[in-house]
């Protein structure tokens, strides 16, 4: 944790540090679970580790936490090396999946407990933990135990606890996974509110895409314990570089072309038109096709195909559509007013913007 008389000067905040791995390598045996990961993350930015089960990332956390050292490369932090320094001297605060409240300590005393371990003051602790329930909505909380809690309120209760101490640097592990759906975006927008308004360094770990996107500053996605791509949300989600990340990273049509001398062709041999890439696989999201009755004109980056079925999501309806040669794009159409709906067997003509799409190695 942070010297606590310190943090407390300037209305307390004490702002983020910067992190960084440097080529970071981790074996179990004869199996590399991190292998020479590198990365930068400035000071109060909200950096997040997303991948499937198995990637890394959890690995990789544990590394930046001093749970697990590496057995090459380095951890540093605010620009000192903290490769072989133990958990609690790394001035971290945690958020873990399964929060860790103390079942025998009420909610004031969970939160205070950071500073409690640390000696600080009677006046110091209280003062401290009222600011904290404050920020996560749990002030009159106080003499309830972790049984009296909702799932939302143990997530805030490990929150408060996590920031009470205003470290630089916090690390978060899947922390929402065990929330509902509604629940789980209101903590994001808190969660995120929160990181912002005391300038922390928020490292976080999910394999939840959602969560990722809208939470981020930037994010890693990793693959077999590398990174296997990585910039801010809109960036990796619209651009990606491989097939991987394309098709983990949300709803994505990947379909075959072929080249015809200078022309792409797709499915049915309609001519392809991209905003980038020289591979042969199109990448294109369902949202950027339309879908529309009339046939095809024959310009670029048209398909004709048949509906296969359409499933209403609410705010949207989502076509699969049968475009030959055992092709199936699915398309997004905006559920609004005068929305057309196309029945299943239905003729349409799929069409998207050249920019809208991109040619990733097969």
């Amino acid at each position: 944790m942070v010297a606590l008389g310190a943090a407390l000067k300037g209305g307390g905040l004490s702002g983020g540090a910067s992190v960084a791995l440097e080529a970071v390598t981790k074996r179990y045996g004869t199996e590399t679970v991190v292998a020479g990961v590198s990365l930068a993350i400035p000071a109060g930015e909200f950096f997040t580790l997303l991948g499937p089960s198995g990637s890394g990332k959890t690995t990789t956390l544990s590394m930046l936490a001093g749970f697990v050292i590496p057995d090459e490369g380095r951890v540093v932090m605010g620009g000192q090396d903290m490769t072989q320094v133990p958990p609690r001297g790394r001035g971290l605060g945690m958020v873990f999946q399964n929060y860790a409240i103390f079942p025998h300590l009420n909610v004031a005393e969970n939160v205070a407990f950071p500073l409690t371990v640390k000696g600080a003051p009677k006046a110091e602790i209280q003062a401290r933990v009222a600011e904290a329930l404050a920020m996560v909505k749990l002030t009159g909380f106080e003499a309830r135990y972790a049984r009296q809690l909702s799932g939302g309120q143990q997530q805030r209760v490990a929150l408060a606890r996590a920031i009470v101490a205003h470290p630089r640097i916090v690390l978060m592990d899947e922390p929402l996974g065990a929330l509902d759906k509604n629940l789980r975006f209101h903590m994001q927008v808190e969660i995120k509110e929160i990181q912002q308004r005391l300038g922390m360094t928020a490292i976080y770990v999910t394999h939840d895409q959602e969560e990722a996107l809208t939470m981020s500053d930037r994010i890693a996605i990793m693959d077999g314990g590398r990174i296997a791509q990585m910039g801010p949300p809109r960036e990796v989600y619209e651009k990606p570089d491989s097939r991987f990340v394309a098709a983990f990273l949300g709803e994505a049509n990947l379909l075959d072309v072929t080249r015809d001398g200078a022309l792409v062709r797709g499915p049915g041999g309609g001519a392809i038109e991209a905003g980038a890439g020289q591979g042969t696989t199109l990448f294109v999201r369902p949202e950027k096709v339309t879908v529309s009755a009339a046939a095809p004109s024959g310009g670029p980056n048209q398909l004709p195909g048949q509906v296969l079925h359409a499933s209403f999501l609410g705010n949207v309806v989502r076509y699969a559509v049968d475009v030959g040669q055992g092709a199936t794009v699915l398309a997004d159409a905006v559920n609004g007013p005068g929305a057309v709906l196309h029945a299943p067997g239905a003729p349409v003509t799929l069409h998207w913007r050249a920019e809208d799409s991109r040619l990733l190695a097969a």
